[in-house]
């Protein structure tokens, strides 16, 4: 198994980008858990994913998917559901050819996942390759699965440039510039992506997003949101709450206060028509994510059960369309949130700005 050739920024500096072109518009277990020194959340009923499986077959060119990283649950999750054979055009066709183990070498508790998930994913027809060239070669789209964001850009370089589509999971990056640049960078080579929690999609909150409460007036989402120390707070596990929140919420946030404590985080967002949304990050009690939104017509309670069906449903799609489900600036501005809310911590909770979050995270690309 190769280790990653180079650090991020060895491989920017020897990758320069463009100057970047930004508009920023005024299921639910199993998710994988990591808390402060714990191993990652194992699926339920993992042990038994790869004997209980009953196999398609192998899918016509075309409709052939590699994945990068296999340090996730992730992984053999959305491979079970996209290579079930009981699937029928669930999946438009699309089935898991081949994966290329190597993720999150920084992260110690999911590079030690990577020999368990490679083999639970065998018996699912997949074959394991040795680089990822190699397995862009092989297929014809991609899911980007490692935890690691801080190697994602390096990861995707290679599905970049041979322009096929590719998912790339949470978290994206390890700051909101790193988000940027992969837009930008995918732009370049005219690469088909996106990305996305799967809580955006569950019925619960779509039905919200479409009109179930009326006007949405405010909400309040809740979400483990555990610590991991190679990414700002919310990024690693918050981001599950922050996305439920703005996709109810809907684009206008224009500034984040977050207050930091060891238990939790409670981040409130104030939109540019008034509105406020908060999302509590917890690393204590009971696992849960949720929420409540408050709209014209009636308060709902949050429905965020449907685990990760309906996300890989719309990646099928995406594959066969080319089209993201996901507009980037709406996955811009969940780590705008994110960003701005590391920031307000550094600052004892005062509000930050969405415009000079992003400002500063264009600067910093830019080598200014």
């Amino acid at each position: 198994m190769k280790k990653p050739s180079r650090s991020r920024r060895d491989f920017l500096k020897m990758m320069p980008v463009p100057g970047l072109t930004l508009a920023l518009s005024p299921e639910l277990v199993p998710f994988e858990r990591s808390g402060r020194g714990a191993n990652a959340h194992e699926a339920p009923g993992e042990p038994g994913l790869a004997s209980s499986f009953a196999h398609s077959g192998p899918p016509p060119k075309g409709k052939r998917v590699g994945i990068i990283g296999l340090d996730t649950s992730h992984s053999t999750e959305f491979t079970k559901l996209m290579n079930d054979a009981n699937a029928g055009d669930t999946y438009h066709g699309y089935q898991v050819t081949c994966a290329y183990p190597q993720g999150s070498p920084g992260i110690g508790r999911n590079a030690s996942n990577i020999p368990k998930y490679t083999e639970l994913i065998k018996p699912m027809g997949v074959k394991i390759v040795d680089s990822i060239d190699e397995l862009v070669k092989q297929v014809d789209a991609v899911l980007l699965e490692t935890n690691d964001g801080a190697i994602h850009l390096e990861q995707a370089m290679p599905v970049f440039k041979a322009r096929k589509p590719i998912f790339i999971d949470k978290p994206m990056g390890v700051s909101l510039a790193d988000v940027l640049l992969q837009f930008e960078t995918a732009e370049k080579y005219k690469a088909p992506m996106f990305s996305s929690s799967s809580l955006r999609f569950v019925d619960g909150v779509q039905s919200v997003a479409n009109g179930q409460a009326g006007k949405v007036l405010g909400a309040d989402t809740f979400s483990p949101a555990y610590i991991e120390k190679t990414h700002p707070i919310l990024f690693w596990y918050g981001i599950h709450g922050v996305e439920t929140l703005l996709t109810v919420m809907g684009s206008g946030c224009e500034a984040v206060s977050c207050t930091h404590t060891e238990n939790a985080d409670i981040a409130v967002g104030r939109w540019s028509d008034g509105r406020l949304g908060t999302m509590r990050g917890t690393r204590d009690g009971k696992y849960g994510i949720g929420g409540t939104v408050y709209g014209d017509k009636e308060n709902v309670v949050l429905d965020v059960s449907g685990g990760y069906k309906n996300l890989v449903v719309r990646i099928a799609e995406f594959f066969k369309t080319g089209t993201p489900p996901v507009r980037k600036e709406q996955t811009i501005e969940v780590y705008a949130f994110m960003q701005a809310a590391e920031e307000s911590i550094k600052q004892g909770g005062a509000y930050i700005s969405i415009a000079e979050t992003m400002k500063k995270a264009v600067e910093a690309n830019r080598g200014k």
